[in-house]
């Protein structure tokens, strides 16, 4: 079953979502009780705990869907080079093919 975080985004769905909100938590975790053990104010550790898990989540979400971006463009250009591949194949348009200097006085 999904799991919907602020009422839209369905982490289960949405890729990077589910990765991007667990290091968001740890990323506000490890800020927050570093700030309280540091300062010992504890508004100013919730504060930073919140502000540090926007800025995690948000950075990894950005940097995951960027990869995903990356990973899509070069499936895309490895399916249309195999597509290309399989049409060439065999003809005088095959760029491995060798043409020797009579095959290339008939073309």
């Amino acid at each position: 079953q999904s799991f919907k975080l602020f009422g839209f985004l369905d982490v289960k769905n949405v890729p990077c979502a589910r990765e991007s909100v667990l290091y968001g938590s740890l990323g506000a975790l490890v800020m927050g009780l570093g700030h309280f053990l540091a300062t010992s104010r504890v508004k100013r550790s919730c504060d930073v705990a919140v502000g540090s898990y926007i800025c995690t989540m948000l950075g990894y979400w950005f940097y995951c869907r960027y990869n995903l971006v990356q990973q899509r463009i070069r499936q895309r250009m490895l399916k249309e080079g195999m597509k290309n591949r399989i049409l060439f194949e065999g003809s005088y348009l095959d760029p491995e093919k060798k043409q020797t200097g009579s095959e290339r006085s008939d073309s």
